[in-house]
């Protein structure tokens, strides 16, 4: 822990700290809430899924939503309690606007679900530590709000050589991370061991600014014979940016538009480590986080542990808020805090400070005149940008320009609006420019999402035409085959069969008893279908009775046939092959409808005559007996069968997911490869 050269970024300044407000007690605990509010996103990236439902009772840490995309992360209930209600709820962002939430009433119980603590976290392997961290639902808790499972593999191909850890908190007012480093040096400590095991960097510097020496000192002690690099900095706003941390202690920057990833490295909050020592060794899901309460109009300000949830309101009141002497609500700092519409608002993962001003504290700003080209704001940006070119374009909407000006590089620290002397509310302008240009852009996406599904249509259809095609070509093909032996057979000499013995008609009577048999039989099978659907007695004595007249009527119309000549005994065959068949169907359809045992015998007794009959009319004819070849079937192959599921399945997914005009393309190309997957498995065991 010998001392290091510092570098210095560009630009900084040095506002009113403040923090003697609120670093004076210990960290306390507030009462436990009535009622909960849990915003579905506390966190950057897709909001989570409810997976409980109104009036379900849940116990503390219980998971109640879970992530719905790669950037995204879990809810936890921070106490127990039931499910009041799911839907839109006060959300504390500078639009005022409601947001998706769970509501619990707590029970007052406090009741945990069960946990898998860790007594020794090197007995488990980086997967399931990175998992933990993952189903734990931690993001980061710095202000940012990145899940913080994702941040640890958003560069797997490369190596992360230096592990920062981020103890500056810079911001005036703030206070919870050195009250956190002072009372929780050993927990933090074994949380960044934790990320040591995960990333397995070559060093490890921890950054705590100079105006914290109580907090110096614990982290100092509870590092005992460790490596990791202790930096003290030199007090300046904003030394706790990401980018400016990373320049402080290493001497690098990060390049534009770019992550610390790139340059191999990864910067972590201190109550983030926290946090992760708790959901690795105790088993505790993110559930609550150090807050500092602070300004005059706060009779006892100081930092509390809350549950998440925990409307602000009544945060402040255990603080002993005044609201006649508060002038305005921030959440956050004076420098990139926003302020609050309403005090229902609920506490979240990314709220570090409630800070509660008089007006004399922290008047409001005097009207914005025009830039005066001073160019102080450029002297003081920690991101070497030209606000005030910025800040012109952004009025002009000149997007492309602001691009070109580097403007998603604005850390929105406000140093450059603290010191203009115009009082341009600067940074409320570049948040404004930098909705427009993502919005665009999330159209632009949308945009060619639909094109690029529009074209996959039109290929799939294409491709169905051309097999429709192809099908109907086959089928013409097979019919001329056949046509063509049909011909060939046809031109074969038969031998002529008289006049004299074909027949010369039917008589009126035999035409009206075969009229008779063909009503009758048209009545019998609407009643059978009739039984089959809704089987009772009445219906299956009507069946017996359309029986026996359809055979009555079968009968009265073969005795008014006369025989048939010996050329005609090709006739009587198939008429008896008819006969069986007809026989056995009606049989097989009796046993579905379960009939009585006696209609069954009565039915299987006509099978057996339409046999004998058939048998009858085989020896009468000229043609030999039919040779019977028995064929074993196959068994089943369970393999192939669960091939077949499998790619079954894959092509429905891929279908679903194709419809689906928001799922994102890794997602749909992953579905593709199962797909490809599947059938290349079917093809490979069918060729076997």
């Amino acid at each position: 822990m010998s001392e290091a050269k510092l570098w210095e970024f560009q630009g900084g300044i040095h506002p009113p700290e403040r923090k003697e407000l609120s670093n004076r007690t210990p960290i306390q605990r507030v009462p436990l809430p009535a009622r909960l509010i849990l915003p579905l996103g506390q966190h950057i990236g897709t909001p989570a899924e409810p997976i409980v439902t109104v009036g379900e009772r849940v116990l503390k840490g219980q998971p109640i939503a879970t992530a719905s995309g790669r950037v995204s992360a879990p809810l936890h209930a921070p106490t127990s309690g039931t499910v009041s209600f799911i839907g839109m709820q006060p959300y504390p962002h500078v639009s005022g606007l409601l947001a998706p939430a769970i509501v619990i009433d707590s029970d007052g119980l406090d009741e945990w679900t069960a946990l898998e603590p860790c007594a020794d976290h090197r007995s488990l392997e980086p997967a399931i530590l990175l998992e933990r961290i993952r189903q734990a639902g931690i993001s980061g808790l710095g202000g940012a709000g990145f899940p913080t499972a994702v941040k640890l593999t958003a560069r797997p191909q490369r190596k992360i050589h230096t592990l920062i850890v981020n103890g500056a908190e810079c911001e005036p007012y703030i206070t919870a991370d050195d009250r956190l480093m002072r009372e929780r040096a050993a927990e933090l400590i074994i949380g960044i061991d934790i990320l040591v095991q995960l990333i397995e960097p070559e060093q490890v510097l921890i950054g705590i600014e100079d105006n914290k020496p109580e907090a110096v000192a614990a982290v100092r002690a509870a590092l005992g014979e460790r490596s990791f690099g202790l930096r003290v900095l030199p007090t300046k706003y904003p030394s706790g940016g990401e980018r400016q941390l990373i320049e402080i202690l290493t001497g690098r920057q990060v390049p534009s538009g770019g992550l610390p990833a790139d340059i191999g490295m990864l910067c972590q909050n201190v109550g983030t480590c926290v946090a992760i020592h708790d959901t690795v060794l105790l088993g505790r899901p993110l559930i609550s986080r150090i807050v500092t309460l602070t300004g005059e109009a706060l009779a006892r300000p100081m930092n509390v542990e809350a549950l998440l949830g925990t409307p602000v309101g009544e945060l402040l009141a255990f603080a002993g808020l005044d609201e006649a002497r508060m002038d305005r609500l921030i959440m956050g700092g004076p420098m990139m805090g926003f302020t609050l519409s309403s005090l229902d608002v609920p506490l979240i993962k990314t709220a570090n400070c409630l800070l509660a001003p008089t007006r004399s504290e922290l008047p409001p700003p005097p009207p914005a005149l025009p830039c005066i080209r001073c160019g102080a704001c450029a002297d003081v940006c920690p991101a070497s940008l030209l606000p005030q070119q910025l800040h012109f374009f952004a009025l002009g909407r000149e997007h492309e320009q602001l691009r070109a000006y580097n403007l998603f590089d604005c850390i929105e620290c406000g140093a450059c609006a603290y010191v203009c002397p115009s009082s341009l509310p600067l940074v409320q302008y570049y948040r404004v420019a930098k909705a427009e240009i993502r919005e665009l852009e999330q159209k632009r996406h949308k945009a060619g999402h639909s094109r690029l599904r529009f074209e996959l249509r039109q290929e799939r259809l294409r491709k169905s035409e051309e097999q429709k095609e192809a099908e109907r070509r086959a089928r013409v093909e097979k019919a001329a085959r056949a046509r063509a032996v049909q011909a060939e057979s046809s031109s074969v000499p038969h031998q002529e069969t008289s006049l004299a013995s074909r027949p010369t008609g039917l008589s009126e009577h035999q035409k009206k008893l075969k009229i008779e048999a063909s009503m009758t039989q048209v009545a019998l099978k609407k009643a059978e279908k009739q039984l089959a659907v809704h089987p009772t007695a009445e219906l299956e004595a009507q069946v017996a009775e359309l029986r026996a007249a359809a055979e009555a009527a079968r009968k009265a119309l073969e005795a008014t046939t006369p025989a048939a000549p010996s050329a005609g005994n090709d006739t009587a065959l198939k008429k008896a092959k008819i006969e069986l068949a007809m026989r056995r169907t009606e049989l097989k359809k009796a046993e579905k409808a379960s009939v009585d045992d006696s209609e069954l015998a009565h039915l299987r007794e006509a099978l057996a005559d339409a046999k004998r009959a058939l048998h009858a009319a085989e020896e009468a004819s000229d043609r030999p007996a039919p040779q019977l070849v028995r064929i074993d079937k196959r068994p089943v192959d369970e393999k192939l069968r669960a091939l077949k599921t499998e790619l079954a399945f894959a092509r429905a997914d891929l279908r679903k997911l194709e419809r689906d005009e928001t799922i994102d393309p890794p997602v749909l190309e992953s579905a593709r490869t199962r797909l490809a997957e599947a059938e290349r498995r079917l093809a490979g065991y069918q060729s076997e």
